[in-house]
């Protein structure tokens, strides 16, 4: 079955498979990976995880922490099939590289440990895989492993994912003894030789011989009970027969009503030829997905509004025509349309990498990115086998190539036909829920990190840059705490820049608590020439935070001309920059300008606004001022049988719960915590729920700090 790889050989369309490997961290993705790309030829090596030698763990920052960081594409032939695959993270940090991926994927295969089964990003990434409906199978990896029970992982997949379970194979042996399968469906033996890489096939082994029987008609029992095709021939016959049971597999999958499970341990070598032949037998061709809609017909910019067309008919009720929505068949004949789903900044340039859903490409066509108004030149067309790239004329439907020469386009956008043009939904991006300040240590290297960052976040949606207007800090936002480290070491290793890292501080503000009434200032200044000369008077008191700042003038009888109050209230305004405490803004008072005096020749609105700022700072300072500091409502979901301690790390975070839910098995808490607080806290709730928890936070206004709060001055 073993084939060598040719990556210009044209597949028909019902031959291509695009199909990603999902998977908690350590069950063994990049493993199965490696053995897939071995057994069909495209590599001559078998790569290891913990040698570095992996041919998708390609990045310097992978191999040293031996986990995968970044979705890599690669391509293989496998029966005469083209089989397009997308090795993914597993670390919960890295979630948005998984929810991209499966925008452009049509189907999946999702691994599992024998002995943890369904593990907690197992699950997440199962949940994402729900949103776009990416028909999947399943993969017990890890049968070698002591404590490795197959009938244990199938009932947490049952019982985690809610899915029904089609087991298809019985293991050989058990634990350091597993040796092969028994293949349920043609009931025959597969097992494999120490040290070799063939399957030796057989007859079902004598000893297993009635288990094989009992599961191939649980099997029968269970596909009958969802298929009607498979009732009726069960019905009719004393079971179903092999041609007929396939074909049933095939629709359950499709459909997403169940999920066919093998077994295996990829780093022996074992299990992975059928593997191959469950991805070409039950996962679905580019023909077999639905046309792929359009967002809206247009350019985003033109995007016509959600009322429907209206045509008027005489004498008749008005006739209402919806705006057709635009499907794109996966039809090479097709006018051409591509989802961008990753960039990659390559040392030869960058990189664009696409799903083509209709059409053809080819070098130098021109095509447009459509939700931008931006036309791009395609220079050349790479099929990609992770850091490696073989040039092709050109992709067709069904593709995933990467192309060069598109200076612009981002993750999530539309290249298709200048012609025919249309926006393709792009995936999801998550908001960032960890934040860290970063500067560069050089006094020269600011514009240098900028650009960097840019790049950065280009390449990754998930990682966010802002300035902290307040602070002035660079602040970079990410999905986790190692998602930042790895951003932060891709600054020092490809860019070359050496910069300090630190938790961003948290924008405080101040308020009055007890005003003054009748403060006195009088602003004189005689240094020769023109002086200045403002004499105001004013009531300070409080008014609720959130209320702002407000001025007002009583003076009468022309004590301070009009020209002058205004004066005085921008020199207010000013004063309100920096608080008496720790020189934060200052919120949440009135001011009333009750009398004034002027010179006829040394007043001057410049004076007057000098006399407003200093005026309110001493009457700050005179007052009871209060810190306030920002709120974050926080969803937290985490399973019932944590919450106790989530309720309770929320209460040492000077956290008030506000209300809680119980939804299937897991509990929504709401709460509002300091925002201060909230560092950090990613992480501990990961670790309190196992990986299972997740959390939302959206800004909830300020309000007194009460208790202890850090980072309090600047």
């Amino acid at each position: 079955m073993r084939a060598d790889l040719n990556r210009n050989h044209l597949v028909p369309l019902t031959g291509i498979r695009n199909l990603g490997i999902l998977a908690h961290v350590d069950a063994g993705k990049t493993t199965v990976t490696e053995r897939i790309l071995y057994l069909a030829g495209a590599v001559h090596r078998r790569g290891e995880v913990h040698e570095g030698t992996t041919v998708t763990d390609f990045d310097p920052l992978e191999r040293d922490r031996g986990i995968t960081i970044f979705a890599a594409a690669v391509s293989c032939l496998w029966d005469g099939h083209r089989i397009n695959l997308i090795d993914t993270p597993g670390h919960v940090d890295f979630s948005d590289e998984v929810e991209r991926s499966l925008r452009v994927l049509d189907g999946a295969v999702a691994v599992f440990d024998a002995v943890a089964g369904v593990e907690p990003q197992s699950e997440s990434v199962w949940r994402q895989a729900d949103r776009y409906g990416v028909p999947r199978i399943a993969f017990v990896n890890k049968m070698d492993r002591a404590g490795a029970d197959l009938d244990t992982a199938v009932a947490s997949i049952r019982e985690r994912l809610r899915v029904t379970p089609l087991v298809v194979q019985l293991p050989i042996g058990r634990e350091d003894g597993f040796t092969g399968v028994v293949d349920l469906l043609r009931m025959r033996s597969l097992v494999w030789d120490a040290g070799r890489d063939t399957v030796t096939e057989g007859p079902v082994p004598e000893a297993l011989g009635d288990e094989a029987r009992r599961r191939r008609r649980l099997l029968e029992e269970t596909v009958a009970e969802l298929h009607p095709a498979a009732l009726e021939e069960f019905c009719a016959r004393p079971g179903i027969s092999t041609p007929t049971l396939t074909a049933a597999l095939r629709d359950l999958t499709l459909r997403g009503e169940a999920v066919v499970v093998l077994c295996g341990s990829a780093y022996r070598n074992r299990g992975v030829e059928p593997l191959l032949d469950a991805v070409v037998a039950y996962l679905p061709a580019p023909s077999d997905m639905p046309p792929v809609r359009a967002a809206w017909d247009g350019p985003e910019q033109e995007r016509p509004e959600q009322e429907p067309l209206v045509q008027e008919r005489p004498e008749q009720e008005p006739l209402v025509q919806e705006r057709p929505v635009q499907e794109r068949p996966a039809d090479p004949a097709a006018p051409f349309a591509a989802l961008v789903f990753k960039v990659h900044a390559a040392p030869t340039g960058r990189l664009t990498y696409l799903r083509v859903y209709s059409g053809t490409i080819r070098r130098g066509d021109v095509v447009l990115d459509a939700g931008a108004r931006r036309t791009e030149r395609i220079g050349r067309i790479l099929r990609v086998q992770a850091d490696r790239h073989t040039e092709t004329d050109r992709a067709t439907a069904g593709d995933i190539v990467a192309v060069a020469g598109v200076k612009a386009a981002r993750a999530g956008a539309t290249l298709c036909a200048p012609q025919a043009p249309l926006v393709l939904e792009p995936p999801v991006t998550a908001s960032p829920v960890v934040s860290v300040a970063v500067e560069p240590r050089g006094s020269g290297d600011a514009d240098r990190l900028a650009t960097a960052l840019a790049r950065l976040s280009d390449e990754d949606p998930s990682l966010s840059v802002r300035t902290d207007p307040e602070t002035g800090q660079t602040v970079l936002s990410g999905m986790g705490e190692l998602h930042l480290e790895v951003a932060v070491e891709k600054l020092r290793r490809a860019h070359g820049l050496d910069v300090a890292v630190g938790r961003p501080r948290v924008a405080y503000r101040e308020t009055v608590v007890r005003g003054v009434s009748g403060l006195l200032y009088r602003h004189v200044k005689q240094d020769g020439g023109a002086g200045q000369f403002a004499h105001v008077v004013l009531d300070v008191e409080p008014l609720e935070h959130d209320a702002g700042f407000v001025f007002r003038s009583t003076v009468t009888g022309g004590r301070v001309p009009r020209e002058y109050v205004g004066a005085v209230e921008a020199g207010c305004r000013d004063a309100l920059a920096e608080g008496p405490l720790g020189g934060h803004p200052v919120t949440g008072l009135r001011v009333t300008l009750t009398d004034g005096a002027t010179h006829p020749k040394d007043s001057s609105e410049m004076a007057f606004r000098t006399a407003g700022r200093l005026a309110l700072r001493e009457a700050l300072r005179a007052g009871e001022m209060a810190l306030l500091e920002p709120l974050a409502e926080v969803t937290v979901t985490v399973p019932d049988d944590a919450v106790g301690g989530v309720l309770g790390d929320l209460a040492a975070r000077r956290g008030r719960v506000t209300g809680s839910a119980a939804r299937s098995g897991t509990v929504v808490v709401t709460a509002t915590v300091p925002l201060a607080e909230l560092f950090g806290y990613a992480t501990r709730l990961r670790g309190r729920t196992q990986g299972r928890g997740a959390f939302t936070s959206r800004p909830a206004g300020y309000a007194r700090v009460t208790g202890a709060a850090p980072d309090l001055m600047r």
